[in-house]
């Protein structure tokens, strides 16, 4: 039952029709809603795990990391960097950690939901070298458009915490609506095939691969110099 994962399937074959007007709106707004206890409190287990020595090494982070694969070979290619791998399910966090037993001293696994957490570290000013968000469903109706990063009311606090940003996806509309709010935002982005090589970096990617499924891979630079 493992290479048998379907390939998306989707009413919108395009760029969403909505999507500038949706992510003009945002980046001219300040997002209000309130932000969750628990995200606030991951958000200090991250601070007090930090320090402040962390701020002397360069932080990376990967959202929506799931059982923690992504996040451990980032951590490993970045010894010297801190990583953090933040992902909304408990399940999926508990299975990765017993699957990776060897903890590393560079890495940080959080439950918290990205909205509350990106905006925490919005409000603080931290800065990324490197954000990764390789998880690929991405709401694929027409009507989910404002569940997707891109049309997020949180997506000027992914553009403020800078980086080099990586979007993976099975779905390409996806990702072609990521590189058009990126041009909207005044960014530029490349979008392209993935080349897969060595271990695949999460679960879903290794079933879609399984599957004969192509990936695709958007990559941007959010550093200001």
């Amino acid at each position: 039952m493992f290479a048998n994962s379907r390939a998306v399937s989707s009413n919108q074959s395009g760029v969403h029709n909505d999507l500038d007007k949706v992510v003009r709106k945002h980046l001219a707004s300040v997002w209000q809603a309130p932000i969750a206890d628990h995200d606030r409190a991951a958000f200090e287990q991250a601070r007090a795990w930090r320090g402040d020595s962390g701020h002397d090494r360069a932080l990376m982070l990967d959202s929506g990391c799931g059982t923690g694969r992504s996040s451990v070979l980032l951590a490993h290619a970045n010894p010297d960097a801190l990583v953090i791998g933040v992902d909304q399910s408990a399940n999926r966090l508990e299975r990765g950690g017993r699957r990776w037993l060897q903890p590393l001293d560079n890495l940080l696994f959080l439950r918290a939901d990205c909205t509350g957490l990106w905006r925490l570290m919005q409000q603080a000013e931290w800065q990324l070298a490197r954000h990764q968000i390789l998880y690929p469903n991405p709401w694929p109706k027409s009507a989910h458009l404002k569940r997707r990063w891109q049309g997020h009311p949180v997506w000027p606090s992914v553009l403020t915490l800078g980086g080099e940003l990586e979007l993976r996806s099975n779905w390409p509309v996806y990702l072609e609506e990521v590189q058009v709010a990126l041009a909207i935002s005044g960014i530029d982005a490349v979008l392209a095939p993935l080349a897969v090589e060595g271990e695949a970096a999460t679960d879903f990617e290794e079933k879609y691969l399984a599957s004969g499924q192509a990936i695709w891979q958007l990559t941007a630079s959010l550093i200001v110099d």
